[in-house]
């Protein structure tokens, strides 16, 4: 059974940082694509950031690059988002991800783990 559990979300204020976790289960963590994507309310949800399978290679959205830090440790089957100096438009619920690219292709995603940033 595929599972990904997010955790680490929480109420912060701005300037503030929170580091999410997300423990994998069920497939092979370390032949897929991982990402975190985020919801807000009344919007679509969008890719925050990505990591590759081995690690090696990562992309950020415009709106975090410099502040937000994705990584994984596949020993562990876990990935990380580390998010500085967050901002209140920061506010959504963050998702992750993952995907294999290679056929048969898949895509998970967890149940979300909500990150309110707010004086």
């Amino acid at each position: 059974q595929v599972q990904l559990v997010e955790s680490g979300g929480g109420l912060v204020q701005p300037g503030g940082s929170l580091r999410l976790s997300c423990v994998a289960s069920g497939f092979t963590f370390s032949t897929y694509v991982m990402s975190w994507y985020r919801q807000a309310p009344g919007k679509e949800r969008e890719l925050v950031a990505g990591i590759s399978s081995a690690g090696g290679f990562t992309n950020y959205a415009d709106s975090v690059k410099g502040r937000f830090t994705i990584s994984r440790d596949n020993a562990k089957n876990t990935l990380y988002l580390q998010m500085n100096s967050l901002k209140p438009e920061d506010t959504a619920v963050y998702y992750c991800n993952a995907r294999r690219l290679s056929e048969p292709t898949r895509d998970y995603w967890g149940q979300g783990t909500q990150v309110t940033v707010s004086s």
